[in-house]
Formats: C-alpha cells, structure tokens, sequence
C-alpha cells in the first residue's frame, strides 16, 4: 500500500499542515520511522523527540510549530493510529469460504454463510458455527459447541464440548477453552477429579490471546464478558466470571470461582487465589498477588495486594532500610560505648 501525505490525511479525516505530496508506504515509531513512514505523538512528552525524526509525516492532536515535517492533526491520535495500521497492514490472502478437503466435519454439524474451514481442522457432531466466521487450520471443535458469527479461531485452537463462543471474537493460536478445571479430592489416599460437568461461554467481542487456557466449569458456567480483550499465557480456572470490557494482560492467572466485575484491569503476572471478589474499575498492578476481595475503584499492587498508595510507602521504606541498619548499628555502637563508659566509672568514682 502506498499513499500520498494528503490521501493519509483525507483517510483519516486529519487537517494537513506542510507538503501533502510524500509518499507513505508504513507506520513507525519515532525513532525509527524513515521518508516513507507516518509516525505519531500520542503525549507531550514525546514531541521533543520529532527534533530528530525523518519520519514522512506526523500524527498529532495539535499544530506544532517550526515543524518541518507535514504534520496531521486529529482529534485522537490513538485512534488514527489504529486506522492508519490498518492501512498499511501487511495485505495477506483472505480464509476462502468453504471447508478444506483435508478438514473433517461430522455430518450433524451447522455451518452458516461464507464459512472457512481450515485444513486438518475437525468439527464434531451437534456444532454450530455462524456465518463469516474462520476456523483456521489444525482448530478441533468439540461436541455441541455453538459458534457465533464473524468469529475466528486461528491455528490449533481447541473448543471442548459443550461450550458456547458468541460473534466476533477473536481466538489466538493454541488457545484451549473448556478443558477440565483443576479440582481433586484427596480419598483412600489418592488424589480423585473431581468431574467438571459445566462449559465455558465466551460473550461477543472478547478476544483471547495465544497459548491461554480457559477451564470448564465444575457446574454452571465459566464466562468472559463482551468486550473483554486478554494476552498471551493467561489461566483462567473453573467458574471464574470475568465481566465486560475488561483488560488481562499476559501470564496473570485467576483460581477457581473468582468474580472479576466489568472494566477491571489486571496488569502483567497478576495472580488471584480463588472465591474472592474483583469490584467494578478496579485495577490491579503488574506482579501483584490478589488474597483477599477488592472494592469496586481500588488500585492494588503488591505481594499480597494492597492499596497502591500505601504498597508504594512500604517499597519506599523499604528502600530506606539498608540506611536505616547502617544508623542502628551505628547508634547501637554510641551506646554501648556510653554505657560501657559508665560502668568503668563506677559508683564513687570522680
């Protein structure tokens, strides 16, 4: 794909200041985006980095001036960022409606419109899957699974039985939704499953990264909430209920019956033990360690989690702490050497 600065502009409903005639071919960073590249500014603490930029033009939400670069103001940048990646997105060929000869698809399966089954991809009986929707190469879909329309599950996805995936979602590759939770009952010396007779219901819009695991419910359902976006490597246990538009970054993972509220964020390796409560917005920080229930708003952090204002008095502490053992020592040391002064004294002595 290739444009001129002005075509960018009018694709991105963008007011154009300087020379609308470069040619734009990708999207880069500042620091490396060349003549053919669009770059942005997305806050103003980047904008002193635009001093050293060859970029073609830039993406910015106000006029700055003594800019040689054309510069393309919009009202938000991130959002023209999304728009101009998709632009420049790499052209790939499109699933091609139809099942692939090497797929297998029982005969008691459902398949609406425009349908792209991959090759070595198996469907087993009593599936529904909607129109539009992918099943890329190697996905197996177990018994009874419904399928909405406009999703895809790219390679090597694996559906257990039972479950339901709405529209348009997004599966990323090896992701597996349904397996069995992780319970055992310790009897006669053994450890016993404990059987997980529920599914999993994914809403629409969720998108789940790769390599995630999301376990079947041992009665009920284990559910993701619509808009829910997830990364890569992430553990969500039996009937755990994520709510909507929430953001689970990668390698966190949740114990079983933990109830996530809507909007919650869950920075990178967050771990939550399970049966306790994520309240509504709130926000928990980056390798944190979840022990006890969250109120709706509150920002956590730490090991365990605690408020984030109060977690951030105890780092800093703690940061004093090799300078406060130097003092005592120190303090430790005047003292003994008053009191042992004194004993030398003794009583009577001038």
């Amino acid at each position: 794909m290739e444009m001129t600065v002005k075509e960018l502009a009018k694709r991105l409903n963008a007011e154009l200041v300087g020379d609308g005639s470069g040619l734009i071919r990708s999207v880069g960073p500042i620091g490396s985006a060349d003549k053919a590249a669009v770059t942005f500014v997305a806050a103003d603490k980047f904008l002193a980095g635009l001093n050293q930029c060859d970029a073609g033009a830039v993406i910015v939400s106000k006029r700055v001036d003594n800019l040689p670069i054309p510069q393309l103001i919009v009202k938000n940048v991130n959002a023209a960022l999304i728009e101009a990646l998709k632009i420049f997105a790499p052209k790939l060929q499109p699933a091609i409606p139809g099942v692939h000869p090497a797929a297998v698809v029982a005969e008691q399966v459902k398949l609406g419109k425009n349908v792209s089954i991959g090759p070595c991809a198996v469907i087993e009986t009593g599936v529904e899957i909607g129109d539009n929707t992918i099943i890329a190469a190697g996905c197996k879909i177990g018994q009874n699974t419904k399928i909405g329309v406009n999703t895809r599950l790219d390679s090597n996805v694996a559906v257990y039985h039972n479950c339901v995936i709405g529209n348009s979602c997004i599966i990323q590759a090896n992701t597996t939704i349904g397996s069995t939770g992780f319970g055992y009952y310790f009897i006669d010396g053994a450890h016993r499953l404990i059987p997980h007779n529920g599914i999993v219901v994914i809403e629409d819009f969720v998108e789940i990264g790769a390599n995630c695991c999301v376990d079947r419910a041992k009665f009920g359902q284990t559910r993701i909430g619509a808009g829910t976006k997830i990364d890569n490597l992430v553990q969500i246990a039996h009937n755990v209920i994520i709510g909507k538009c929430c953001l689970i970054a990668g390698q966190s993972g949740m114990g079983g019956s933990v109830k996530i509220g809507d909007g919650v964020v869950l920075a990178g390796s967050v771990g939550i033990i399970d049966n306790i409560e994520i309240g509504d917005a709130a926000i928990v920080g980056a390798r944190s360690f979840v022990i006890k229930s969250i109120e709706p708003g509150m920002h956590v952090l730490g090991f365990p989690a605690i408020e984030r204002i109060e977690m951030l008095r105890v780092w800093a502490a703690s940061n004093r702490l090799p300078k406060l053992l130097e003092q005592f020592r120190e303090l430790s040391a005047r003292v003994e050497k008053i009191e042992t002064a004194k004993d030398n004294s003794g009583p009577g002595r001038s």
